[in-house]
This record gives C-alpha cells, sequence and structure tokens, in this order.
C-alpha cells in the first residue's frame, strides 16, 4: 500500500512538472520577490524626499513651482495602492508607472533648480540628501531592470506550451512590465533659464 502511495506520488509530481505548473510557480515567486524590491526602492525615494524639499526651500523659497510639481507628484504617488496585485492589473499598473515617472521628473527639476544657488549647494545636508537620491534612483534602475527580466521569464512560461495548457486552466494571466514609452521626456531635467535684469533694474541694484 505504501509502495503505491509513493508511486502516485511519484506520477503526481511528474505530471505537474511537466505540465510546467512547478516551473510558473517559480518565476511567479521570482516576479513577486522582484516587485517587492522595486517598491522598497520608490518608497526610499518618496521618503527622502520631504527633507530635500525642506532644505531646498530654506535657500530658494522663491522656486514655489518647482518645489511645488515635487511635493504634488509625490503625494499622487502616495495616493496609489501598490499592492501585490498591482502586477495583474495592466490599467493600474500603467496608471503607477506614469505617477512613478512623473515623480521622478520632478524630482529632476527641483536637482537641476538647486545648481543655481552655491550656498545650498554647499550645505552638508542638501549635498547628503542629493547622495541618497542619486543612490536611490541607481537602485531604482537596478531593480526596475530584475522586475522587467523575471516577468519576461514568467511570461514567456505561461504563453508557451505545454505550460499555456496549465496556465489557462488554472487562470494565470501575463503580468505587466514596464515600458519606456514617454519616460525618458517625463525625467530628462527642462533648460533652466534666467532672465536677464533690465538696465534700470541692474543699476537700482547697484546703487544699493
Amino acid at each position: 500500500m505504501r509502495m503505491r502511495l509513493l508511486a502516485v506520488l511519484a506520477l503526481a509530481a511528474s505530471l505537474l512538472s511537466g505540465c510546467g505548473y512547478n516551473q510558473i510557480q517559480v518565476n511567479d515567486e521570482a516576479v513577486n520577490a522582484s516587485w517587492s524590491e522595486v517598491l522598497n526602492q520608490y518608497k526610499r525615494r518618496a521618503d527622502l524626499i520631504p527633507n530635500l524639499v525642506s532644505v531646498v526651500q530654506g535657500y530658494a523659497s522663491h522656486e514655489k513651482e518647482v518645489l511645488t510639481r515635487v511635493t504634488e507628484a509625490r503625494a499622487n504617488v502616495a495616493g496609489l495602492k501598490a499592492t501585490p496585485e498591482l502586477i495583474n492589473d495592466p490599467a493600474a499598473f500603467a496608471k503607477f508607472q506614469k505617477a512613478q515617472s512623473e515623480l521622478g521628473g520632478a524630482l529632476s527639476r527641483l536637482l537641476v533648480v538647486s545648481e543655481n544657488y552655491p550656498q545650498l549647494k554647499a550645505d552638508a545636508n542638501f549635498r547628503d540628501l542629493q547622495a541618497q537620491v542619486e543612490g536611490t534612483e541607481n537602485r531604482i534602475t537596478v531593480a526596475r531592470n530584475r522586475y522587467i527580466k523575471t516577468v519576461q521569464e514568467y511570461n514567456v512560461s505561461v504563453r508557451t506550451f505545454p505550460n499555456s495548457v496549465t496556465a489557462s486552466v488554472m487562470g494565470w494571466k501575463t503580468k505587466a512590465n514596464f515600458t519606456v514609452e514617454d519616460e525618458k521626456a517625463m525625467s530628462t531635467p527642462p533648460a533652466i533659464k534666467f532672465d536677464a535684469p533690465a538696465p534700470a533694474a541692474a543699476a537700482s541694484a547697484a546703487a544699493k
């Protein structure tokens, strides 16, 4: 009896392996792990922004538009529910990606503006925060690349035969992935130009 049970279990394991069930499960876990890392790095960036905005505001308070955009972009990101199920909803995932891209673009603009304030650049807190932001952006890139790769592997595993049969029976579908459409444009810092003061204003300032 025991031998029969072992034989049945061995046959079941063989069938599951042959139909791709086990491999799909492995790939799914890899996607979940890489997605968690993406969220961790995005959260790290969001957590740095309030302190960065506060420091910049102390030296460049009149840059209200740039500061407001960063704050609003961060609020938009915070308003999204980044749950594990998000990667199974293409529309929600696209909305999430757009919000994160806009936040990255607003943050880039803030750092560009800071270049025009020598005292701000000399501030130790600002330099430390800037270094942390730059490091986090690198981590985000690494985490996103890893996620893209794991999703590609998962999607291939559920779309190729005979795995596709198992995936269809179990209701498993392809997962959403990152795209580069418009993201480069969103994250490209704008050209910052300051108008030269009028002659009269310059003369008045010199007299003072």
